[in-house]
């Protein structure tokens, strides 16, 4: 009789869960059919009335035109500059920040909670909004495109070192301490050995990303491809536009073939 009370119990409860789920998906749902009608996703007409311009658009990107693919060589090269340089610069500053932020690393909650707050602010800024603002106190060029990528990125990166350090095995660490280790060797033979294939992961991640990233700040005066993008793009030579965007996605598919071959030898 127990039994049977028992079961019927977890069938109850298991159907109030499933009740539960079914009840956030369908929130779910209907907010996300609702952000499609507000932004017109839903409005064939719309896409209806469009098909004319996409057909003559198309029409004039192909064939390619990859006549100034000379001038492309150099831009294509500071864009793969600018992404290795901002990973740099993220991963350099990320590593403190995250060891600041991480519950079980930082000195204190004041110091916990000002790291976080940092992050978040830095996460939060475009790098699109940060490119214009570093052309305007730098100038033209890469250096504000490294400088964007990689402030920008510390909000991100630092946040994934931090939750990976939060995450490792605390014996070792109270192993460490019960030695008597100073805060520094708790973090380079206690924490560090546990976390480096997740940040290393990271790092090629983000520096995949910011090869994306950094063709867009182009527009903004950074440099790199994006600048022969958005050069061809107002001067409506969209046939040189289908050019270079091939070119970035060769690029682009490069990096990530890159990046898995680096994955894989670091495992």
């Amino acid at each position: 009789m127990s039994s049977a009370l028992d079961y019927d119990a977890i069938l109850a409860k298991d159907g109030a869960n499933r009740l539960r789920q079914g009840a956030v998906l369908a929130v779910i749902g209907v907010g996300v059919l609702a952000a499609m009608w507000v932004t017109g996703l839903m409005d064939v007409q719309r896409f209806a009335d469009a098909w004319p311009a996409i057909s003559q658009l198309s029409r004039e990107m192909f064939p390619p035109d990859f006549s100034r693919y000379e001038k492309w060589l150099r831009p294509l090269l500071d864009t793969l500059a600018m992404s290795v340089a901002g990973t740099a610069l993220a991963v350099t500053i990320s590593l403190p920040l995250a060891l600041l932020a991480a519950g079980n690393t930082t000195p204190n909650g004041v110091v916990y909670q000002s790291a976080r707050f940092l992050l978040n602010v830095l996460r939060s800024i475009p790098e699109l909004i940060m490119g214009i603002l570093f052309v305007a106190m730098v100038g033209f060029g890469a250096l504000p495109g490294v400088l964007a990528l990689g402030i920008h990125s510390i909000g991100m990166v630092g946040k994934f070192f931090a939750e990976s350090i939060e995450h490792v095995d605390d014996k070792p660490i109270e192993a460490a301490r019960a030695a008597g280790a100073t805060p520094f060797q708790v973090i380079w033979h206690a924490v560090l050995p546990q976390v480096m294939p997740q940040l290393a992961d990271t790092t090629i991640y983000r520096w995949e990303y910011n090869f994306r990233a950094s063709t867009v700040l182009g527009a903004v005066g950074a440099g790199g491809i994006g600048f022969e993008l958005i050069a061809a793009l107002r001067v409506l030579e969209y046939a040189q536009v289908s050019a270079i965007l091939i070119c970035i996605l060769a690029c682009v598919t490069v990096v990530d073939a890159i990046g898995a071959s680096l994955r894989r030898s670091l495992k």
